[in-house]
């Protein structure tokens, strides 16, 4: 099941994105892997935290988004690894794309790696595309910016989006 995240999830989802994390250290993005996951205060205050939930209603991965240039734009999609295959990054974003649809967003936007098989790989099949350099807005851009401020190759990168309407 979707749902919003509560209060009581937001420890919970620092330690689905650290597991989520070493699907990078298998591949030798050991950078990536040890990178801090969000803390809870940045999670509450996402513009949406949305909470995949098991049998029990236990968070076994979650997507946050946030506004770039006033459109919805995910800043993090994670699902614990044991669970991974079965759908439920799909169902989150899906529910990303119904929440910013909801909201009178025309697209939904991320960055991601381009050449990492269970990232811009996996979101090309759910029907994000690669917005080219010069259809970024500067907003976009600047995020590309700051993620290589954080050690992360922009050549490496890819703007992506999916379109609602």
């Amino acid at each position: 099941m979707i749902r919003p995240a509560v209060g009581g999830d937001l420890a919970q989802l620092s330690d689905i994105e650290r597991r989520a994390g070493e699907l990078f250290r298998a591949i030798g993005m050991t950078d990536i892997a040890d990178a801090e996951p969000y803390a809870e205060d940045e999670l509450a205050t996402a513009a949406a935290l949305l909470v995949a939930t098991d049998e029990d209603d236990a968070p076994i991965g979650y997507a946050m988004v946030g506004l770039v240039d006033g459109h919805a734009h995910l800043d993090q999609l994670s699902v614990v690894p044991e669970r991974g295959g079965q759908g439920i990054g799909t169902q989150l974003l899906d529910a990303v794309a119904a929440w910013a649809r909801e909201r009178g967003h025309a697209e939904v936007t991320l960055t991601t790696f381009r050449d990492v098989a269970f990232n811009a790989p996996v979101y090309a099949k759910r029907g994000y595309t690669v917005v080219p350099e010069d259809e970024q807005t500067p907003a976009l851009r600047a995020l590309v910016a700051h993620e290589a401020t954080l050690g992360l190759d922009p050549t490496a990168r890819v703007v992506m989006r999916r379109r609602l309407q």
